[in-house]
């Protein structure tokens, strides 16, 4: 089963994007896998015209291949509709049972949720009001990596209120919708992450994460449900990235667990337990720039167009990138493929600390 590039086309690669999809490359061509190129270009306010091919590029000139055409997100609504209107037909209460209507077509009853609410279940989607300002003044940031907790405010709502839910669903009021986590002490409300780098990482759901958006306010797909449908569909058991994004693997897999008991996607690999069980997730250490700070897209002297300008050749990139992957002793240059052979985590696990690196790492007078 493949691997998969998925870089957001917000910009420009620097290089931290290259040392994650390097890294992805091995742990997928290592084994003989496919690897797939996967554009996620969901959010369009972010969307730099452009940006997707010059990515393309990129990777060609660092010797980055991938099988098959480029899979753009934007061209997979359809399909993201599909795996919420299965969501919405699912409580907490009873995830196995997938009350569709007599039609079966997956389209759930118009204020299903406050219809659920009313009924005395807990719907798994539920439609939240709450401004980003709101859930600020509620919240404090989880250590490490920034991660709001959403306090539940319209999932209480919901359930000491649902005709006012309904109410305002029927007013039009602007809302976002959130899938529910499980309860405290339900079997499902704690979800280990097996990584190659970090180990086992155990999540309380309802405590670590808490509900969050699966469609935005302004009626964009939520990146946590569309990468969850993308991998699921696309056969992706190989998933390399951030650390940032940690946390964010416990949501996913719960998020594909919900899918399959809504009967979305092919479960026939022995279901649930199996499609949790043969992910294999590697959390990279994140990169820092000279001044302590995560690289980003708006950082244009690490970005490949500044450095292939200037003359940074691709094998030079490539070996700075196995360096910080701990492949190397020492950047030196190489081609993504001298480094297929024995290729392993082991160092990366090893050493884990974040990464920081100079602002101009090869010395072109930036």
């Amino acid at each position: 089963m493949p691997g998969r590039f998925a870089p957001t086309p917000s910009g420009r690669m620097h290089i931290g994007n290259i040392y994650a999809m390097l890294g992805a490359w091995l742990s997928a061509r290592s084994r003989g896998d496919d690897m797939l190129l996967r554009i996620e270009d969901i959010d369009e306010p972010r969307v730099v015209p452009g940006a997707a091919e010059l990515m393309m590029d990129d990777l060609h000139w660092l010797g980055l291949d991938w099988d098959g055409d480029p899979v753009f997100q934007s061209a997979r609504h359809d399909l993201y509709r599909e795996a919420l209107h299965c969501l919405e037909n699912l409580t907490i209460d009873d995830a196995y049972d997938s009350p569709f209507d007599e039609r079966n077509d997956h389209t759930p009853a118009v204020g299903s949720a406050a219809n659920n609410a009313i009924a005395g279940t807990t719907p798994l989607i539920y439609p939240c009001f709450c401004s980003r300002a709101d859930i600020r003044a509620a919240s404090a940031p989880q250590e490490g990596d920034r991660f709001v907790m959403y306090p539940g405010t319209c999932r209480r709502a919901l359930a000491e209120h649902p005709r006012q839910v309904e109410q305002r669903l029927a007013n039009g009021d602007r809302h976002s919708l959130r899938i529910a986590m499980p309860v405290a002490g339900d079997a499902r409300a704690v979800v280990t992450v097996h990584d190659r780098v970090f180990g086992n990482c155990r999540f309380d759901l309802p405590r670590d994460l808490g509900d969050t958006v699966v469609r935005r306010a302004d009626g964009l797909f939520a990146y946590q449900l569309v990468v969850t449908v993308d991998d699921l569909l696309m056969g992706v058991d190989d998933i390399v990235r951030g650390r940032d994004l940690l946390r964010s693997a416990a949501l996913q897999l719960y998020i594909r667990e919900r899918l399959l008991d809504a009967g979305f996607g092919d479960s026939s690999d022995g279901g649930v337990a199996a499609a949790h069980r043969d992910i294999r997730f590697a959390h990279l250490p994140l990169i820092d720039n000279a001044a302590g700070r995560r690289l980003s897209k708006r950082e244009r002297s690490l970005d490949m167009g500044t450095l292939r300008k200037h003359g940074v050749t691709a094998h030079q990139v490539i070996g700075y990138c196995a360096w910080l992957l701990g492949l190397q002793q020492e950047p030196e240059p190489c081609a993504a493929a001298d480094l297929l052979h024995g290729f392993s985590w082991d160092a990366l696990a090893a050493d884990s600390q974040d990464r920081s690196i100079p602002d101009d790492p090869f010395s072109i007078g930036l």
